[in-house]
């Protein structure tokens, strides 16, 4: 969810992948040891369906009628309470299995309290009807034309704002949306269009299945008085949905999904989804990955004169990176999604590296290079502020878990391990990962023992310093001749943390002469003798930049 281009603007690209990076030594501060974050836990019920269906007032200004019925499954005997996250909308009543039932209020939560203790097994509907104005998850607003509009905008846990639900990401379901909207607007939600009826003059009812598991930051209607555009020949039913001034751009701006959609199918696997709409609507971020209904940013297409604009589409490079990390995320994210919060790189920082990946296959390796490049300066800024590891326990505020380690760190985690295991164990290792959890969640360790099958490696190590540890290796490199013919090479890692164990290649030359060398570290000095004929001009470390590192002057 949410690119670069995104909250708050993260846009990750910028120049050259250069060999060797001389920057200033970060000054490392103590990693928070405060306690670890709670998170919402799938203990005693888990959502399996929700039925939503919700009646929107003329101006889209108010919930004007609601009833959402969520299908449970209990996990454990004895359960006498279903604990559902909830705002503060209006109840008019909650049934369980057709039965008035008594409830209670507490902040962000709706207990109902079940007449009889629920056994492991058993199956339960909760009916919650309601109604009012959500303060937030469904943004009720005006599009860039002044007319009004209502956009599901959910992330990371607002979706219980206006639908009860268990609202963690890994409590993922299938949903239907029934939507009664004003006749003159178009509706779109997630899944397969199951038709629509006119239900008065001025009203008209749509419905939307989807039948796959989602989780519930990606369940989402838009309702506005846009244009829809079908695209043929994607490799999954493929529309565009934006404002009536936005419709002649729609085609080019948006040029990059067909190919996007046909890429991740081709590397990853099928599309997981009944279509996909690509929607321009009220998200307070550059792009929200809602499964099969992206929505975009209501200014996404504005023009900017200032724009660095791509070769291939001849749009801006901003809007081929979004629209790349927004469909790469159908997979990575929404069909597999984090198991819990500290594993959000899985969906943050595979879709900034497979946007990476397409801009390789359809601009250039260029282009490839500046896009790295950037994503580790803008990663080593965050570091400089926030020395945190990726898989980040403690934070609290889950909007500031995106930030450059989820995001670029890891993206440049995912590319080291393509580079270390070639891409053919890489990219089978990834399918198989995705393969084996897909339309489920997924922790860090799954990901490494995929990879580990596909590529007969052992990752722990590599796990541990990049997933579980914190920064990145800061290399100094010294080398002295005492005779012809002879260099020794003294490789140091200068960072406070622990030594970081990658092969480094040094790349070494001498007149028209290049040598690259391995040097493998076992801790933070190590030392290679070899010969040489004549005296070194330039010693690189890292010539082909698949590390990220700072390279810094003794």
């Amino acid at each position: 969810m949410r690119s670069l281009f995104k909250r708050p603007l993260f846009k990750a690209r910028g120049s050259g992948l250069a060999p060797l990076f001389i920057l200033p030594l970060f000054a490392f501060l103590p990693l928070n040891v405060s306690s670890q974050r709670r998170e919402r836990l799938i203990d005693t019920w888990k959502p399996l369906h929700y039925e939503v269906k919700i009646a929107l007032n003329d101006q889209l200004s108010e919930i004007t009628s609601a009833v959402t019925k969520v299908q449970v499954v209990i996990l454990k005997n004895n359960v006498s309470t279903i604990d559902l996250d909830f705002g503060d909308l209006t109840i008019n009543a909650v049934k369980v299995g057709g039965v008035a039932a008594q409830f209670e209020r507490k902040p962000e939560r709706l207990n109902v309290l079940l007449a009889a203790p629920a056994m492991r097994g058993d199956k339960l509907d909760i009916n919650v009807n309601y109604h009012g104005r959500p303060k937030d998850g469904l943004v009720l607003t005006t599009d860039r034309e002044g007319k009004p509009s209502a956009t599901g905008d959910n992330w990371p846990n607002r979706v219980h704002h206006w639908i009860p639900s268990l609202d963690h990401p890994s409590a993922k379901a299938t949903v239907t949306f029934t939507v009664t909207a004003p006749a003159r607007d178009l509706v779109v939600a997630n899944g397969a269009f199951a038709g629509s009826t006119s239900e008065s003059a001025t009203t008209r009812t749509w419905t939307f299945n989807e039948t796959r598991p989602i989780p519930p930051y990606c369940m989402v209607i838009v309702v506005n008085e846009g244009a829809r555009i079908d695209v043929p020949g994607a490799v999954t039913p493929l529309s565009y949905y934006v404002p009536q001034l936005d419709r002649a751009y729609a085609i080019k701006g948006f040029a990059p999904a067909p190919q996007s959609l046909s890429l991740f199918s081709q590397i990853v696997g099928p599309y997981p989804y009944e279509k996909l709409a690509m929607i321009v609507g009220a998200t307070r971020f550059g792009g929200m990955e809602n499964s099969s209904a992206i929505v975009f940013s209501s200014n996404v297409f504005v023009p900017n004169p200032k724009a660095r604009l791509s070769e291939k589409y001849g749009i801006p490079v901003g809007i081929v990176d979004v629209v790349a990390h927004e469909i790469a995320h159908q997979w990575f994210g929404d069909s597999v999604t984090e198991a819990t919060w500290a594993d959000l790189w899985l969906s943050e920082g595979f879709a900034t590296y497979y946007a990476g990946v397409f801009i390789q296959r359809y601009e250039s390796e260029e282009a490839f290079q500046r896009y790295m490049s950037q994503a580790a300066e803008t990663y080593l800024a965050y570091w400089k502020r926030n020395p945190t590891p990726i898989f980040d326990r403690n934070t609290e505020d889950l909007f500031k878990l995106l930030n450059g380690n989820n995001y670029q760190k890891g993206a440049w985690v995912l590319h080291m391990l393509r580079s270390r295991l070639g891409d053919d164990a890489f990219f089978r290792g990834v399918r198989d990962y995705y393969n084996s959890h897909r339309d489920s969640i997924a922790t860090s360790e799954d990901l490494r023992m995929a990879l580990e099958r596909a590529s007969g490696k052992k990752l722990k190590v590599f796990f541990d310093r990049w997933i579980y540890g914190s920064g990145h290796p800061v290399y100094e490199l010294s080398s002295t001749q005492a005779r012809a013919g002879s260099l020794t090479l003294v490789l140091k890692q200068v960072q406070v943390a622990e030594a970081f164990l990658d092969p480094v290649i040094i790349e070494v030359t001498a007149g028209e002469t290049k040598k690259r060398l391995t040097m493998r570290p076992r801790n933070k000095l190590e030392t290679l003798s070899l010969k040489i004929k004549g005296s070194p001009t330039t010693i690189v470390v890292d010539p082909d930049g698949n590390l990220l590192k700072e390279v810094v002057s003794k």
